[in-house]
């Protein structure tokens, strides 16, 4: 796993404008879940267009620790040879999740109804993060966990088998918790119910219904109601992975930010759970037009164009958080460059990420320029009206791929070049990131 590897810095400076048509690695919380959901199938199913980051990659190991055959085609498409919803084997091995809180979180469900042991480790900043909002409905459904102090790992994860059906009301807004509960009912007899007050990524119900799951999503008083029927026999498929929205947004907002720029990124995921950050960037003045909308998979993609704009500072709606919560950090650059104040708030969740993304950001964006105050849910950014940052610093991306990425973008309109201390998180979500960057720099025949 790359969390033994040493740091890679890498500086980043004024190019000129940014211009093109691009493509960014596969949606990450598909690509999860197209892995786990087809290990559970019988049968094998084909994954075109996976995002071959370590993230991923950690999934696909801890998926064929636990029996499933998964394999790369020359042809870059993976198949998976499933083993059966209750038919998860005892993993020999640790599960190292190196980086990646969604695999623990998902696994630790999965897990939770087999009559299997698992122990869970991850790199320096996943052993950081909090894994009691999983441990608390898990346990309610009878399984049995040791863990490190504070909630964190390492941890081992006993399962209960028949596990018990229950009703859980999310207390937070969290997709993996939600999830973890949702493939945990799974192999449990009975309905395993979510309630979801906040609305959070859908792509775990898209899939699981894909897969031939008994699954039902209805509105009830404003909650989304989710219901499970264990016992599940799932049905191998031909997934086609869209482009991560997430991902998306770096070269978008680049684009954005650096005068003189249009930019267009393919295939990428539109769903609506996931497209808060377009809406926000449009408020905001921001230049931003969709295109080809089509359906892949089951989920909506399209081609999406962004060019330079002047941006005005808003109240971001702290209800659109869920719908964009990973793209904050690189929300909080493009707020370093608009006219006047942007102020977000409700964003506490940033808090228990890779990092600590609010302290982290509000540091590395002080420290090339941009003003800043931090809040305790929350960041207010003053803008430079359009004018490029000081840079001509190093920042520290706390082992965190998305801060390393957004301060990545600053450098671009700064007037001294940015380093970031460490790029090497990056790998686990966007392995080409700075090779696409390059490729959007260089002069256009």
């Amino acid at each position: 796993m790359s969390h033994d590897a040493s740091p890679r810095p890498m500086a980043f400076a004024r190019s000129g404008p940014l211009s093109g048509v691009v493509r960014v690695p596969g949606d990450k919380s598909i690509s999860h879940r197209s892995l786990m959901l087809s290990a559970l199938a019988v049968g094998e199913s084909r994954i075109e267009g996976l995002l071959e980051g370590e993230d991923v990659l950690a999934t696909a190991a801890a998926m064929r620790a636990m029996g499933a055959t998964i394999e790369r085609g020359a042809d870059g498409a993976w198949t998976v040879s499933g083993v059966g919803v209750g038919g998860l084997l005892q993993p020999e091995t640790t599960l190292d999740m190196g980086n990646s809180g969604t695999s623990t979180r998902l696994l630790m469900g999965l897990v939770a109804s087999h009559s299997i042991t698992a122990t869970f480790i991850g790199d320096a900043s996943l052993s950081r993060r909090p894994m009691n909002r999983v441990i608390e409905p898990l346990s309610l459904m009878g399984a049995d966990v040791t863990v490190s102090p504070g909630g964190r790992l390492p941890l081992m994860l006993r399962g209960l088998c028949p596990a018990v059906p229950i009703i859980y009301r999310l207390p937070v807004a969290s997709a993996q918790v939600k999830s973890a509960v949702l493939l945990a009912g799974l192999n449990t007899p009975g309905i395993t119910r979510v309630i979801e007050p906040v609305p959070t990524r859908d792509h775990s119900e898209r899939m699981l219904k894909g897969f031939g799951a008994d699954l039902t999503v209805e509105v009830e008083n404003g909650e989304r109601h989710i219901r499970i029927r264990g016992e599940a026999e799932l049905k191998p498929q031909h997934i086609v992975v869209p482009g991560d929205p997430s991902s998306a947004a770096f070269p978008l907002v680049a684009a954005l930010i650096v005068p003189g720029s249009a930019v267009t990124v393919e295939n990428v995921g539109v769903n609506p759970t996931r497209a808060g950050l377009y809406e926000v960037l449009r408020m905001m003045g921001a230049e931003i037009a969709f295109s080809n909308p089509r359906e892949v998979g089951g989920e909506p993609v399209a081609d999406i164009t962004a060019c330079f704009s002047t941006l005005s500072g808003i109240d971001v709606p702290p209800e659109l958080a869920p719908s964009m919560i990973d793209e904050f950090p690189i929300l909080f650059v493009a707020a370093a460059f608009a006219q006047g104040r942007t102020v977000m708030r409700g964003l506490e969740e940033l808090r228990v990420k890779e990092s600590d993304r609010i302290a982290t950001m509000a540091e590395g964006l002080r420290a090339i320029g941009a003003r800043v105050e931090e809040l305790p849910d929350g960041l207010i950014v003053e803008g430079t009206g359009g004018e490029p940052l000081a840079g001509g610093t190093t920042v520290a991306s706390r082992l965190d791929h998305r801060i390393a990425m957004s301060f990545a973008v600053a450098g671009l309109n700064s007037l001294a070049p940015v380093e970031i201390d460490d790029m090497g998180p990056v790998a686990t979500s966007f392995p080409n990131f700075t090779n696409l960057i390059e490729q959007l720099s260089v002069p256009q025949s």
